[in-house]
């Protein structure tokens, strides 16, 4: 008489298609678990980021000089890209004068205009003092930033009085729009000893640049 043997939970068969089932369920259970996260941080990237800073900016490549409406529009940025003095939508900038060329796209901040805020980054004691230059052509190979010497000859040069300098190592601030048959407009941070003398040279000669070096 042939005896059929039930398996048991005692038995080797039972047991291996125990822990089979096992770790069928085990690998589902983690395959579940990854598809969940992968999900998760495709809808986080998918995400817009709502923590921003609204900011105005250049609309297109800007020469200088007086702003309108249309020179602006609104950016958003991320708040730690904000720079210092950046203006805000509803700020007052309209006429305002630039102190030179502005890209499409930069935050407009208070050191960009003629004002106080051309100061803030100088050392205590500077002062803003525009001069003019009477080669206009000469200050088109000026930025904001340079450093120049200011020379001071007679306005009817014969050769007996040579060009004499009037102020040294001076930083520009700026390039104002102006009236290029009156020569070009050019503010620099000077000491106020040094307005003093180029107020004077003015009166009695015409100032010229020479451009010195960039050290950074």
């Amino acid at each position: 008489m042939r005896i059929v043997r039930t398996p048991t939970s005692h038995t080797p068969t039972f047991r291996n298609r125990a822990l089979r089932h096992l770790g069928g369920r085990r690998h589902r259970l983690i395959a579940t678990v990854v598809a969940a996260l992968a999900m998760a941080c495709a809808v986080t990237g998918l995400r817009p980021d709502t923590a921003s800073v609204t900011v105005l900016a250049a609309a297109r490549d800007l020469p200088g000089g007086t702003l309108a409406p249309a020179d602006l529009k609104v950016v958003a940025l991320r708040p730690d890209t904000v720079p210092d003095g950046v203006l805000k939508p509803g700020a007052s900038v309209t006429g305002r004068i630039l102190s030179g060329p502005v890209r499409r796209g930069e935050p407009l901040t208070d050191v960009r205009f003629l004002g106080p805020g051309l100061l803030s980054t100088q050392r205590p004691g500077t002062v803003a003092t525009p001069v003019r230059v009477a080669d206009p052509q000469t200050a088109r190979l000026l930025s904001p930033g340079d450093v120049v010497d200011v020379l001071a000859a007679p306005s009817t040069w014969d050769g007996s009085a040579p060009a004499r300098t009037v102020a040294e190592n001076v930083t520009v601030l700026a390039i104002p729009d102006g009236e290029p048959a009156q020569g070009a407009l050019v503010v620099l941070a000077t000491t106020s000893a040094q307005a003093v003398e180029l107020a004077s040279a003015q009166t009695g000669g015409r100032l010229s640049i020479a451009i010195e070096p960039r050290t950074g």
